[in-house]
């Protein structure tokens, strides 16, 4: 599965508004954003997250997941900060 694949179904089955994914064979670096997270604890966000991706975790696609969530606002400043 390619990252484009990956981060296209998260976003559609999760309703995301973006999606990034890196990868290096099969680890994978995810950042999702989307306002929900706001009130929202970790757990509950990496849960998320994981389920649409419960597939090509149990066959070993996907070995090591990083996920790191964004409010809208707070993928704005990352950005910034990063730029």
């Amino acid at each position: 599965m390619t990252n484009e694949e990956i981060a296209g179904l998260l976003k559609s089955e999760l309703t995301l508004v973006d999606v990034r994914v890196k990868s290096e064979g099969s680890h994978f670096q995810i950042i999702a954003v989307d306002n929900r997270f706001e009130e929202m604890p970790r757990v509950k966000k990496q849960q998320l997250i994981y389920g649409p991706l419960a597939e090509k975790i149990a066959d070993g696609t996907m070995h090591a997941i990083t996920i790191k969530t964004f409010t809208v606002d707070q993928w704005k400043r990352e950005k910034l900060f990063h730029s």
